[in-house]
């Protein structure tokens, strides 16, 4: 199964495993499983890091990556088609991450691991995290 991962989700998964529920720790621990991380989660992390809402060990553009590789996450980069399925999504939730990855999932036609309730007012299928 191919799984989006919310960048909170993502995070806890590297470093704070125990804040994810047994089925999510079993889903993202399953090497059958295809864990995407899309580029709006490292445009999230970037911008939360620079105004200092969220503590990296390091500079984000050196520790993303390297806890991508060390996760096995694969990239999901975000496409134009992506950025215009906003357009059709109702006005539930105004955090633009995460409408973006509401897009991105929808398209892509994959359930998105998440913990963020505003989610479950879209169109998209959830797995909470």
């Amino acid at each position: 199964m191919r799984i989006l991962l919310d960048t909170h989700c993502w995070l806890w998964m590297v470093g704070q495993p125990e804040r994810l529920s047994q089925r999510a720790r079993d889903l993202v621990q399953d090497p059958a499983n295809e864990l995407l991380l899309s580029a709006v989660s490292a445009w999230e992390i970037v911008i939360k890091q620079g105004i200092g809402k969220l503590e990296l060990p390091g500079d984000a553009t050196v520790v993303v990556p390297d806890w991508m590789t060390r996760s096995g996450v694969v990239a999901l980069p975000v496409h134009h088609s992506h950025a215009l399925e906003v357009s059709h999504l109702p006005p539930h939730h105004a955090d633009p991450f995460d409408r973006l990855l509401i897009a991105q999932a929808r398209l892509e036609d994959v359930p998105v691991l998440t913990a963020d309730p505003a989610f479950r007012a879209y169109e998209v299928d959830i797995i909470p995290a």
